[in-house]
């Protein structure tokens, strides 16, 4: 499985009306990301496939699973209830890990994946937690 080494990826140039796109999973295998860059703004998608334990914060009415978690560079997290399936092919985040993307932060350990950004805003994933701040 190829290892996405997110520690030099600091920034990728893109030209303002292409992003760059790509994708990562954590090694649980449970929570799936894509990042998209592009010169002056970034965003990430994060879908967590299982989860267990206490609700989502924000709770969402009526969703057992498939909780997304969503932000830009700047403002706060958008939580939806998005079932769906695994997305093959992606590259993993070793646990220790720490990439930047942009103004978004993600950092992927044993606990969970965290992610923050310029405002301070962001989400932490994991199978027995997953809440936005």
């Amino acid at each position: 499985m190829r290892r996405l080494l997110l520690i030099f990826l600091l920034f990728l140039p893109a030209s303002p009306a292409v992003a760059d796109v790509f994708d990562f999973v954590t090694p649980s295998g449970n929570i799936y990301c894509q990042v998209g860059l592009e010169r002056d703004f970034s965003d990430i998608f994060c879908r967590i496939h299982e989860r267990q334990g206490v609700p989502a914060a924000p709770a969402l009415a009526g969703c057992a699973n498939g909780h997304s978690f969503a932000m830009g560079d700047r403002g706060p997290v958008q939580v939806s209830c998005e079932a769906g399936g695994r997305w093959p092919g992606q590259s993993e985040a070793a646990y220790g890990d720490t990439g930047q993307f942009g103004g978004i932060i993600c950092r992927s350990e044993t606990s969970g994946l965290t992610c923050t950004n310029r405002d301070g805003h962001g989400f932490f994933l994991s199978r027995r937690s997953q809440r936005a701040f």
